[in-house]
């Protein structure tokens, strides 16, 4: 427990599209928001080389500049962005409790969770270069794709997510190459027999990724080994997507927020709301779906004025 206590109208916690854009809204409405940027400063989109697909970038903007952006616009309003992570939640009262750091207690009227959700890895070395490098890994088949246009790309997953992608790209680039580890797929038949069915996507079962190969700037193949041959491959291709899954940033909540079986917070339809009163949530934290910039950056703006009107109310 700290010694002080600080009181706080309006707690955001995470940052990223939905988190400065709730900053944003809230502070227009003088609701005095506080931000906690979290572990990651900027969410996902910190580890996007270029965005184009955001509205009202004619040339593009790289993920990091965007993020700065969205951070000062919502600091010109007023907002109070700082450093630090919740680590400790209790909404069990009238008073919603937040530690900091664990040491930080805030006692918020109302808060905005806009933690996201971490796209899951491999875990190799080397994809974690080409991934920093902004070199031809990436998580996002929607986000990334259009930059692999008439080229080709592996993608590794065996899930709907995964096929859904494989198939995104399947209309861009040359060529599709996926690896699925097991025997077989996890998706919905549906979505296996789509994959399937499509021309320029080859399926390679029971195959793992051992080493993404490039130049040290960019990719120019993956490695591949056939477990049940031992063989290795080299798989020709300038991007490699990684489509495992995602992990939503939501575990300190679960004993307060209704979650879905996979983590994702549940709100209500149509509302940031969740099953909390005076606690509301933006962005990837609850959308296991589009997880985009521009779906998260609405999510953000509903959830200021969701928490605007529930203050009205309770005034």
């Amino acid at each position: 427990m700290s010694d002080t206590i600080e009181k706080i109208k309006c707690l955001i916690i995470g940052s990223g599209p939905a988190g400065y854009t709730a900053a944003i809204y809230a502070a227009r409405a003088n609701m005095n928001p506080v931000l906690y940027q979290g572990m990651q400063p900027g969410g996902q989109l910190t580890t996007t080389n270029e965005v184009e697909n955001f509205p009202g970038y004619v040339d593009g903007v790289t993920g990091p500049e965007m993020m700065i952006q969205l951070q000062e616009q919502s600091k010109r309003f007023g907002a109070d962005i700082r450093d630090g992570w919740a680590t400790k939640v209790d909404f069990s009262g009238d008073i919603h409790k937040v530690w900091i750091n664990d040491k930080i207690e805030l006692h918020c009227e109302t808060v905005i969770i806009s933690t996201g959700a971490s796209a899951k890895y491999l875990g190799l070395p080397s994809e974690q270069h080409y991934l920093q490098m902004g070199g031809g890994v990436s998580a996002c088949a929607v986000c990334d794709g259009f930059f692999y246009r008439n080229q080709e790309v592996v993608i590794v997953g065996a899930g709907d997510s995964a096929c859904e992608e494989a198939h995104y790209l399947s209309k861009l680039c040359k060529k599709v190459t996926m690896l699925v580890r097991s025997e077989k797929f996890r998706a919905s038949k549906i979505m296996e027999e789509r994959v399937r069915k499509t021309e320029n996507i080859e399926i390679l079962l029971n195959h793992d990724t051992v080493e993404v190969l490039g130049d040290g700037n960019v990719v120019h193949a993956i490695k591949a080994l056939n477990k049940t041959t031992t063989e290795v491959i080299e798989i020709p291709a300038t991007g490699f997507f990684v489509a495992i899954g995602h992990k939503p940033n939501t575990d300190i909540f679960k004993d307060y927020i209704t979650l879905d079986e996979t983590g994702y917070i549940v709100n209500t339809p149509g509302t940031s709301k969740t099953n909390v009163d005076g606690v509301f949530v933006a962005g990837d934290a609850a959308d296991h779906v589009y997880r985009q910039a521009i779906t998260a950056a609405g999510t953000g703006c509903m959830a200021a004025l969701d928490a605007e009107r529930y203050l009205a109310a309770n005034e």
